[in-house]
This record gives structure tokens, sequence and C-alpha cells, in this order.
């Protein structure tokens, strides 16, 4: 192909999708085909049609759509949006919508370059049922549009070099994360140097460790491990990520480990004025790492609120060995059924290696407490084990805010309430950032009947970990259910986050709180795949329900999706 033959223009781009598409085929093939190609014929085409475009791609779901007017390419996404929110039942399907105005490149087959890049980038930042555009074609529709788009600010896209201002139909700043009123900061993962796939566990660990330790500070608002991670080895604008997860101070830094001993490069950033608040290098013998750690964490702490009381020191392990073992656990215990049971044999280890690692032996508790109480596995021993691993975790390790934690989840499903409710207590005393602890005490809420609590305590979980593991969102959805909004519980458990996992079953009962019966069934059928072993008679007797009320509310829904009684 000779560059003549190549036409390059400006072109308003539109890319639809229609959210959650792998998730209705798997429920209904037959049916989703129908109504997407109901959707196409009197939805898509007919908007396109109306104001001068054309759809040059279709791609199983999605719909490349190309205008010469950003005015035209914008009324035809409100037109999609609006027709598409009309169906209801069974039939709808929600899209999702991004538009550019910008640069093109038409091979004859088909048309290629940044101004399609960036509008399928909009795409995946548009809400369900809602729009995302560009500044570009903001600048193009105002004062000839006359919906209102409400101001973004500027996004890091995924694989865009450059920022992107974006601007939102519907209003969805509710995503913009207020900066909380203490110091607040992000620990980006620490590149590994050394080049070895061996040593990315220990850099891993590094960095979670010190966002446990400044977590514990009290006076500091720390971002949990779990928001931080999809930021890994990706080139980042710091203000953009502080944006992102609606913190000031960004940490970021390097590591390296060779010839037993560890460098470690790390650098203070305060995103809103862009300014370096500290910076050092350090050298130590693999042996001092954790003084290390320590010492980095008492100059971030100075630096961003002077000198303050440091928090008594957790429980350190002495073998290097046992100590990326539980680095390597951390997270696969919560993935699946079969992550799990690797883990197991991962903290197994750990533990002969190094009997008094506190923090191992708390995770080998929390890892047979989810494999008797959520993933079919058999209640003896493992109950057993958990109850007692967690309370020889707490003992070794009196200030490890994840032991208390883990022990207060574990005891509430012993009904020893008191005691578990002290035990989550003393986990936020020591440590006031501890997302896992908040939104762990959301379940036990819900399940006490004190609905508007959990919800409170999982919206604050969500605040310190705004891209969570999938059982915050399971909780959420939860607490959702419990307070009988079937819609919001909907939409959270249908978030990829959190769908296939443990948290279809809340779904199921949603769907048929509202009267989706058919959609229900589909959805409890699907769960009991994953799930053969669920039972309503085994939730009832494992879970810590303590109010009737709430317990009749999900056993009724369960029974309405069809899931078994025993």
């Amino acid at each position: 192909m000779t560059d003549q033959s190549l036409q390059r223009r400006l072109a308003a781009i539109v890319v639809a999708d229609v959210v959650g598409f792998s998730r209705l085929m798997e429920a209904d093939e037959v049916a989703t085909l129908a109504n997407l190609k109901e959707l196409r014929s009197g939805v898509i085409e007919p908007a396109v049609m109306r104001n001068n475009g054309r759809i040059f791609k279709v791609m199983g779901d999605g719909f490349l759509i190309e205008f010469a007017s950003a005015v035209h390419a914008v009324a035809a996404a409100l037109e999609m949006q609006r027709a598409t929110s009309a169906v209801s039942g069974d039939r709808r399907l929600l899209l999702r919508v991004g538009v550019n105005l910008g640069d093109v490149v038409d091979d004859g087959s088909d048309v290629l370059g940044d101004g399609v890049n960036v509008a399928a980038r909009l795409e995946t930042q548009a809400a369900p049922g809602g729009i995302c555009i560009s500044a570009n074609v903001h600048g193009e529709i105002v004062g000839k549009i006359s919906d209102r788009f409400f101001d973004g600010g500027e996004r890091y896209l995924k694989n865009l070099t450059r920022p992107v201002h974006v601007w939102h139909w519907p209003d969805a700043l509710q995503s913009m994360l207020p900066l909380p009123e203490c110091p607040s900061i992000a620990v980006l993962p620490f590149t590994n140097m050394s080049g070895d796939e061996e040593d990315v566990p220990f850099v891993d660990g590094l960095t979670e460790d010190l966002i446990i330790d400044l977590s514990r500070t009290a006076g500091l608002f720390v971002i949990a491990r779990n928001s931080v991670n999809g930021y890994k080895g990706r080139p980042v604008d710091v203000r953009l990520v502080a944006q992102d997860l609606g913190v000031r101070y960004i940490l970021e830094g390097s590591a390296r480990r060779a010839m037993g001993r560890v460098r470690i490069k790390a650098q203070l950033i305060d995103a809103l004025g862009g300014q370096q608040l500290w910076a050092d290098r350090f050298d130590r013998t693999v042996e001092d790492v954790f003084e290390l750690q320590d010492e980095v964490n008492a100059k971030i702490v100075e630096a961003l609120v002077g000198r303050l009381t440091i928090p008594a020191q957790r429980n350190r392990p002495k073998n290097f060995e046992a100590y990326d073992l539980c680095v390597r656990a951390r997270r696969l215990t919560e993935e699946s059924p079969q992550t799990e049971r690797e883990a197991y044999m991962l903290l197994q280890r750990a533990v002969e290696l190094e009997p008094s690692y506190a923090e191992a032996l708390g995770l080998l508790a929390y890892n047979r407490w989810l494999a008797w109480a959520h993933f079919g596995e058999p209640e003896d021993p493992n109950r057993r084990m958990a109850a007692t691993f967690a309370q020889e975790a707490v003992e070794l390790d009196p200030n490890d805010a994840g032991c208390r934690y883990v022990l207060g989840t574990i005891l509430a499903y012993e009904r020893r309430w008191e005691e578990s409710e002290a035990a989550f207590a003393k986990a936020l005393e020591l440590d006031p950032n501890h997302a896992d602890t908040w939104a762990a005490m959301s379940d036990m809420s819900v399940l006490d009947g004190r609905v508007a609590d959990g919800l409170a305590q999982i919206e604050k979980a969500l605040r310190l970990n705004p891209y969570p593991t999938c059982w915050y969102l399971c909780h959420l959805g939860q607490a959702q259910y419990a307070a009988r909004d079937y819609e919001a519980a909907t939409a959270t458990l249908r978030r990829e986050d959190t769908y296939r996992t443990n948290s279809r079953k809340f779904l199921a009962a949603a769907l048929a709180q509202l009267g989706q019966r058919e959609e229900a069934r589909r959805e409890a059928e699907l769960f009991l795949i994953a799930h053969p072993h669920f039972t309503i008679g085994h939730w009832l007797n494992s879970q810590p329900l303590r109010d009737a009320s709430v317990r009749d509310h999900f056993v009724d829904g369960f029974r309405m999706a069809g899931l078994p009684e025993l």
C-alpha cells in the first residue's frame, strides 16, 4: 500500500460498546444475540443515519462510527443512550460511548489513527449508559448541544503517553475523589531494577510493607495496596495518579537485590504543586532490609507531618525464604478456590521455616476460614485450624492490625461477638487506615441488622481502597441488597471486578427481588457451577447472622432465585 492510497482527514469518532456482553452471552447466548441485533437495527443505525454518520467497523458487541461533525457525533450518541434507557426488562442492553475529534487515516477498508484510539479509551471511562467525550469535542458542541457535560479533568488513559481532558454525560463527578483533610499518600509499586523475575515478589513485598507501616501512623491517610497495583510497570504522571486515587502525595521508587545487598531509591512528590519534598537512596545488606523499611517510613512521615510518635514495630521475619513465600501468598488467597489452595501450600512452608512468623500464621488462619466458610472445603478441621492460627498470630504479634482483623473476622463466625468487636476495634486503633478491617466490619454490621452502619463502613473501605479486590464489592452489593436497593446491588454485583465470584449468589437474589426471575435463575445456576457445595442451609449455619429479618430477607431472595435448600 502506498502513501498515496491513504486518505488522512479530521473526523469525529464514536466508539460504542455493550456493557457486560460476555456475562450476558454466558447467561443466555440466543437472547443476547437477538437483543444485540435489535439494538443495531432499531437504535444505532437509525441514530447514525439521522446524523449523517457511517458505521465503519463492527466488532462483536462494539461499534466504531465516523461523523464529519462533532455536533452530529454527540447528537447521535445522546440519541442512542436515550433509546437504550427506554428499553426495560431482559431486552435492555446498556452502552458505554466515547467520542473524540481527531486525525484519522482511511486505507480504503478501515479507519485508523490517533482519533480512533483516543475514542476507544474514552469509551472505557464512560459510565454504563453514559458518554465520555474529549475536550476538543466539548469545545465544538458548546452552545450547539443543550445537554450539559461535566468536567472530569485530565485523565491518564491506558496506552496513551499524554493525559486527556474528559467530559461526562450524565454527571460522573461522584467518581472524583476529594482530598482528605489530613496528609494523604499513595505508594506506587517500586520498580525491580535487578531484571531478575525471581526478585519481583521481594520488591513487591517492600512496597506492600511500606504501605502497611505508613498506614499505621495516626494522622496520615494511606491508600491500600490493591489500589496501587494497577500502576505497576506503567509510565505514570504522578499528578494524574494522585487525582485518580484522591491523594496529594505520591511516593515512587526502585529497588535492586544483588550480592546479598538491597539498594533502594525513593522520592516523595507533592502532586498538587509538582515539587519533590524528599528523596534519598539506601544501601543495606538483605538482613537489614526491615530496618531500612523503618528508616524510609520515618523519613516519609517526617516530610509529611513532622516528627510523630512512630507506632510500635510489627513482628519481622528472620527467614527471607519465609518472607518471599508469604508475599507470594498475599495475593493468591482471595482470588479463587484454586489459588487459595496454592496459597495454603506456600503459607504452610513459610510457617515451617519460621514458626514465629505472625503474618504468615494470620494469613494461614484467613486461608482456612475462606476454605470452609466460602470455598466448600470441609468444616472440620479447617474451622478449628482457622481459629487456632488466628489466636496464635495475635499472641506472636499484638501490634499487627492485619492479624487482629483476621481474628475479628473468625471470632464473628464463631459467634464470639464481643471478642470479635474488640479485635476489630484494636485493629483500627493500631491502623486507622486498614481498609480490610472496615470492609469486614461492614459484613458483620449488615448481618447484625445494622445496615446503615454497614453501608458507611464499606464506603470508608472503598475510599481507602478505591480499586479493591472482589470481596469489597461483594460486601457493598450485600449491604445494598439488605437495604432493599436492588437496582444498586445489581449494578454493583455485575461489575467485572466481582462478577463470576462468590458474590454471584447475591446478584441472583437481587434479580429475583426485582422480578427478573428467569435471569435470577440463570445466575444461580452459573454460581452453582463454580460453587457446587453451596446450600441455603450451609449459608445459614456458617454466617454470623444475628438479625432474623436480615436472615429471612436473604433466604427469601436465594429461594426465589432457585438456590438449593440442602
